[in-house]
C-alpha cells in the first residue's frame, strides 16, 4: 500500500523545517546506512544528535501528530526520529535497496520495527531536477516527487531508489514506523474500511448501520492490535 499524506508540513512549520536545512551543515550519509545499501548510498545527512536534526524532527512530529490521515493509514506504535537527507552535487543518488528490519536510536535506545518507510519532501519539485523516490513492490513501480510538506508512506519490504538529482537540491525527511497493525493486508484492509466509514458518515451521518460497521472497524483493530 503507497499512500500519499498531504499538508504535513505547512505554513510556519515548513518555512522553519526549510530555513533549518538551509542553516545547517551536512555530513556523509552513509553513517546511517546497513550492509547492503552502504554499498549503493551516496548523499548528504543532517547528523542525527545535531540541535538542527532534534528541531526539525519535532516539527515533523507534531505535523504526524495532526495529520489524521497518517494515524489511519500507520496505526502507529512507535515512530523513529525523523531524519534528513539531502542530494546535490556529486553527493546525488541512492540504488536499489530494502530497508533494515530494525533500526535502533543512536543515544536513546530502543529499537523501532520497520513495518513501514515515510519520505516528507522540504524541496519544491521544481527547485531540482530529477531526484524521484522509486518504488517497487506488489503495486507495481512508482515513481514519487511530491510538493513540500507532502509526504508518502509504502511498505518498507518494498525495493526503492532515489534517482540522480542532476540539478538544484532535493531535501527530505525520512524515517520509519511501526504499526500496531503488523500485518501489511490487515492494514491495508482496515486503511480502506476507515477511509470508507468516513466517506458513509459525511454522506449519511450517523446512521445505524454506519454504527455498527464502526463497530466492526473498531472491533478488528482490538483483534489485531499489539499497542
Amino acid at each position: 500500500m503507497l499512500i500519499r499524506i498531504p499538508n504535513v508540513l505547512t505554513g510556519d512549520a515548513l518555512a522553519r523545517c526549510q530555513q533549518i536545512m538551509i542553516e545547517s551543515e551536512w555530513v556523509d550519509g552513509a553513517v546511517t546506512a546497513g550492509k547492503q545499501s552502504v554499498k549503493v548510498k551516496n548523499n548528504l545527512q543532517l547528523p542525527e544528535q545535531s540541535a538542527a536534526a532534534t528541531e526539525a524532527s519535532k516539527l515533523v512530529l507534531a505535523g504526524l501528530a495532526n495529520n489524521a490521515l497518517f494515524i489511519t493509514a500507520a496505526l502507529p506504535k512507535k515512530i523513529f526520529k525523523p531524519l534528513f537527507n539531502c542530494y546535490t552535487g556529486e553527493h546525488n543518488t541512492f540504488g536499489n535497496h530494502i530497508d533494515n528490519a530494525i533500526r535502533t536510536h543512536k543515544g536513546e535506545g530502543g529499537n523501532v520495527r520497520t513495518d513501514l518507510s515515510a519520505t516528507l519532501f522540504l524541496s519544491e519539485p521544481d527547485s531540482y531536477e530529477g531526484g524521484e523516490l522509486v518504488i517497487e513492490d506488489t503495486f507495481g513501480t512508482q515513481r514519487v516527487k511530491l510538493a513540500a510538506g507532502d509526504m508518502i508512506l509504502y511498505p518498507s519490504s518494498s525495493v526503492h531508489r532515489v534517482e540522480p538529482v542532476t540539478k538544484g537540491a532535493r531535501i527530505a525527511s525520512f524515517f520509519w514506523i511501526e504499526s500496531m497493525i503488523r500485518e501489511t493486508e490487515r492494514r491495508r484492509l482496515l486503511y480502506e474500511m476507515d477511509m470508507a466509514l468516513l466517506d458513509l458518515r459525511s454522506r449519511e451521518g450517523d446512521t445505524e448501520a454506519v454504527v455498527r460497521l464502526t463497530g466492526c472497524y473498531h472491533n478488528l483493530v482490538r483483534m489485531w492490535a499489539d499497542s
